[in-house]
Protein backbone atom coordinates (compact mmCIF):
# COMPACT_ATOMS: atom_id res chain seq x y z
CA UNK A 1 0.00 0.00 0.00
CA UNK A 2 1.01 3.47 -0.60
CA UNK A 3 1.88 5.77 2.79
CA UNK A 4 -1.51 7.65 2.01
CA UNK A 5 -3.46 4.28 1.98
CA UNK A 6 -1.09 2.80 4.90
CA UNK A 7 -2.18 5.71 6.90
CA UNK A 8 -6.23 5.31 5.96
CA UNK A 9 -6.05 1.86 7.04
CA UNK A 10 -4.65 2.77 10.41
CA UNK A 11 -7.47 5.94 10.59
CA UNK A 12 -10.47 3.81 9.69
CA UNK A 13 -10.26 -0.19 9.88
CA UNK A 14 -12.56 -1.50 12.29
CA UNK A 15 -14.83 1.44 11.77
CA UNK A 16 -15.60 2.03 7.95
CA UNK A 17 -13.90 -0.61 7.28
CA UNK A 18 -14.15 -4.86 8.09
CA UNK A 19 -12.94 -8.16 7.31
CA UNK A 20 -15.74 -10.47 6.20
CA UNK A 21 -14.13 -13.50 7.93
CA UNK A 22 -13.84 -11.07 11.38
CA UNK A 23 -17.72 -10.22 11.16
CA UNK A 24 -19.98 -12.09 14.63
CA UNK A 25 -22.03 -14.72 13.47
CA UNK A 26 -25.26 -14.39 11.39
CA UNK A 27 -27.04 -11.24 9.61
CA UNK A 28 -24.68 -8.15 9.51
CA UNK A 29 -26.13 -5.47 12.28
CA UNK A 30 -25.80 -2.98 9.03
CA UNK A 31 -28.09 -0.36 11.18
CA UNK A 32 -25.53 -0.33 14.04
CA UNK A 33 -23.03 -0.32 11.78
CA UNK A 34 -23.94 3.01 9.70
CA UNK A 35 -25.78 4.37 12.76
CA UNK A 36 -29.13 4.29 10.66
CA UNK A 37 -31.90 2.92 9.12
CA UNK A 38 -31.46 2.71 5.51
CA UNK A 39 -32.06 0.92 2.18
CA UNK A 40 -28.69 -1.42 2.13
CA UNK A 41 -27.09 -1.57 -1.20
CA UNK A 42 -23.99 -4.36 -1.97
CA UNK A 43 -21.20 -3.49 -4.49
CA UNK A 44 -19.45 -6.39 -5.08
CA UNK A 45 -15.58 -5.54 -6.04
CA UNK A 46 -15.29 -2.32 -6.07
CA UNK A 47 -11.82 -2.14 -7.12
CA UNK A 48 -9.72 1.35 -6.15
CA UNK A 49 -12.88 3.05 -5.54
CA UNK A 50 -13.34 5.55 -7.87
CA UNK A 51 -16.74 4.50 -8.97
CA UNK A 52 -17.66 3.79 -5.92
CA UNK A 53 -17.37 6.98 -3.94
CA UNK A 54 -18.77 8.96 -6.22
CA UNK A 55 -22.14 6.39 -6.46
CA UNK A 56 -22.15 6.27 -2.58
CA UNK A 57 -22.07 10.36 -2.61
CA UNK A 58 -24.82 10.64 -5.38
CA UNK A 59 -26.88 8.29 -2.94
CA UNK A 60 -26.89 9.87 0.34
CA UNK A 61 -30.08 8.08 1.28
CA UNK A 62 -28.90 4.80 1.02
CA UNK A 63 -26.72 2.69 3.34
CA UNK A 64 -23.58 1.62 0.67
CA UNK A 65 -21.81 -1.08 1.24
CA UNK A 66 -18.32 -2.27 -0.84
CA UNK A 67 -16.73 -5.47 -0.70
CA UNK A 68 -13.52 -6.35 -2.37
CA UNK A 69 -10.44 -8.60 -1.75
CA UNK A 70 -7.70 -6.42 -2.40
CA UNK A 71 -6.44 -4.26 0.66
CA UNK A 72 -4.58 -0.91 -1.48
CA UNK A 73 -8.09 -0.86 -2.80
CA UNK A 74 -10.07 -1.28 0.11
CA UNK A 75 -7.72 1.45 1.91
CA UNK A 76 -8.00 3.72 -1.34
CA UNK A 77 -11.96 3.60 -1.19
CA UNK A 78 -11.44 4.58 2.57
CA UNK A 79 -8.86 7.03 1.74
CA UNK A 80 -11.92 8.72 -0.39
CA UNK A 81 -14.59 8.46 1.93
CA UNK A 82 -12.51 10.34 4.58
CA UNK A 83 -11.74 13.33 1.74
CA UNK A 84 -15.19 13.29 0.69
CA UNK A 85 -16.85 12.83 3.46
CA UNK A 86 -19.43 10.24 3.23
CA UNK A 87 -21.28 8.97 6.13
CA UNK A 88 -23.50 6.45 4.06
CA UNK A 89 -20.23 4.58 3.09
CA UNK A 90 -19.00 1.16 4.47
CA UNK A 91 -16.29 -0.92 3.46
CA UNK A 92 -15.60 -5.30 3.53
CA UNK A 93 -12.27 -7.23 2.42
CA UNK A 94 -13.24 -10.64 1.60
CA UNK A 95 -15.32 -12.99 -0.10
CA UNK A 96 -18.96 -11.81 -1.21
CA UNK A 97 -19.89 -15.42 -1.58
CA UNK A 98 -19.11 -15.67 2.60
CA UNK A 99 -21.03 -12.42 3.20
CA UNK A 100 -24.15 -13.55 0.97
CA UNK A 101 -24.43 -16.73 2.20
CA UNK A 102 -23.82 -16.04 6.15
CA UNK A 103 -24.07 -12.28 6.87
CA UNK A 104 -26.98 -11.21 4.32
CA UNK A 105 -30.40 -12.15 5.12
CA UNK A 106 -33.09 -13.34 2.33
CA UNK A 107 -34.82 -9.91 1.13
CA UNK A 108 -32.13 -8.06 2.69
CA UNK A 109 -30.65 -5.90 -0.31
CA UNK A 110 -32.35 -2.99 -2.06
CA UNK A 111 -29.95 -3.32 -4.58
CA UNK A 112 -26.60 -4.84 -5.77
CA UNK A 113 -23.74 -3.73 -8.61
CA UNK A 114 -21.01 -5.84 -10.02
CA UNK A 115 -18.91 -3.47 -12.58
CA UNK A 116 -15.72 -4.80 -14.33
CA UNK A 117 -15.39 -7.85 -13.13
CA UNK A 118 -12.29 -9.10 -13.55
CA UNK A 119 -13.08 -11.42 -17.16
CA UNK A 120 -10.78 -14.30 -16.92
CA UNK A 121 -10.45 -14.06 -20.81
CA UNK A 122 -8.25 -17.36 -21.32
CA UNK A 123 -11.14 -20.17 -21.67
CA UNK A 124 -9.78 -22.44 -19.25
CA UNK A 125 -10.30 -19.80 -16.21
CA UNK A 126 -13.71 -18.90 -17.23
CA UNK A 127 -14.76 -20.64 -14.04
CA UNK A 128 -12.80 -18.48 -12.09
CA UNK A 129 -15.43 -15.89 -12.87
CA UNK A 130 -18.29 -13.95 -10.58
CA UNK A 131 -21.11 -14.38 -12.39
CA UNK A 132 -21.87 -18.23 -12.71
CA UNK A 133 -25.11 -19.57 -12.19
CA UNK A 134 -25.02 -20.73 -8.43
CA UNK A 135 -23.57 -17.26 -7.41
CA UNK A 136 -26.39 -14.99 -8.92
CA UNK A 137 -29.06 -17.12 -7.74
CA UNK A 138 -27.44 -16.89 -4.29
CA UNK A 139 -27.03 -12.82 -5.23
CA UNK A 140 -31.18 -12.82 -6.54
CA UNK A 141 -32.09 -14.53 -3.27
CA UNK A 142 -30.68 -11.74 -0.63
CA UNK A 143 -32.52 -9.20 -3.23
CA UNK A 144 -35.69 -7.78 -1.95
CA UNK A 145 -38.55 -7.54 -4.27
CA UNK A 146 -38.18 -4.72 -6.80
CA UNK A 147 -34.49 -4.52 -6.15
CA UNK A 148 -32.24 -4.28 -9.19
CA UNK A 149 -29.19 -5.93 -9.90
CA UNK A 150 -27.16 -3.40 -12.65
CA UNK A 151 -24.39 -5.30 -13.97
CA UNK A 152 -21.74 -4.08 -16.34
CA UNK A 153 -18.60 -5.53 -18.73
CA UNK A 154 -16.54 -4.72 -21.82
CA UNK A 155 -15.91 -8.10 -22.72
CA UNK A 156 -18.45 -9.18 -25.24
CA UNK A 157 -17.91 -13.07 -24.51
CA UNK A 158 -18.14 -11.97 -20.89
CA UNK A 159 -21.50 -9.99 -21.87
CA UNK A 160 -23.18 -12.87 -23.45
CA UNK A 161 -22.40 -15.26 -20.02
CA UNK A 162 -23.76 -12.45 -18.02
CA UNK A 163 -26.93 -12.11 -20.24
CA UNK A 164 -27.35 -16.12 -20.14
CA UNK A 165 -26.92 -16.61 -16.61
CA UNK A 166 -29.39 -13.75 -15.44
CA UNK A 167 -31.97 -14.72 -17.96
CA UNK A 168 -31.90 -18.43 -16.56
CA UNK A 169 -32.46 -17.28 -12.85
CA UNK A 170 -35.95 -17.06 -12.00
CA UNK A 171 -36.07 -15.14 -9.29
CA UNK A 172 -34.37 -12.72 -12.13
CA UNK A 173 -36.69 -10.51 -14.86
CA UNK A 174 -34.77 -8.57 -17.00
CA UNK A 175 -36.02 -5.14 -17.11
CA UNK A 176 -34.79 -4.19 -20.83
CA UNK A 177 -35.13 -6.35 -24.45
CA UNK A 178 -31.55 -7.92 -23.75
CA UNK A 179 -28.60 -4.45 -22.90
CA UNK A 180 -29.73 -1.95 -21.07
CA UNK A 181 -29.17 1.52 -22.45
CA UNK A 182 -26.03 3.07 -20.76
CA UNK A 183 -27.04 4.80 -17.34
CA UNK A 184 -25.80 8.31 -17.58
CA UNK A 185 -25.33 7.91 -13.59
CA UNK A 186 -22.74 5.32 -13.73
CA UNK A 187 -19.11 7.30 -13.65
CA UNK A 188 -17.20 6.11 -16.51
CA UNK A 189 -14.39 3.56 -15.14
CA UNK A 190 -10.96 3.35 -16.05
CA UNK A 191 -11.24 -0.05 -17.29
CA UNK A 192 -14.57 1.40 -19.53
CA UNK A 193 -12.19 4.29 -20.85
CA UNK A 194 -9.54 1.72 -21.47
CA UNK A 195 -12.01 -0.40 -23.45
CA UNK A 196 -12.92 2.99 -25.58
CA UNK A 197 -9.90 3.08 -26.44
CA UNK A 198 -9.29 -0.27 -27.54
CA UNK A 199 -12.55 -0.62 -29.49
CA UNK A 200 -14.60 -2.61 -27.02
CA UNK A 201 -17.79 -1.88 -26.28
CA UNK A 202 -19.09 -1.91 -22.68
CA UNK A 203 -22.64 -3.16 -21.79
CA UNK A 204 -25.24 -2.89 -18.88
CA UNK A 205 -27.56 -5.46 -17.89
CA UNK A 206 -30.22 -4.61 -14.98
CA UNK A 207 -32.40 -7.32 -13.95
CA UNK A 208 -35.05 -7.10 -11.43
CA UNK A 209 -35.56 -9.10 -8.34
CA UNK A 210 -39.64 -10.74 -9.07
Amino acid sequence: MTVGQEKAWERHWGTIGRAVVDLPEGPLDATSWFGREAPLLLEIGSGMGETTSLLAQAEPETNYLAIDVYQPGVAQLMLRAEAMGLANLRVLRGDAVTLLEDHIEPGRLAGARIFYPDPWPKKRHHKRRLVQPEFIALLASRLAEGAVLHLATDWAEYAEQMLEVCSAEPLLRNKHDGWAPRPSWRPVTKFESRADEEGRISRDLLFERQ
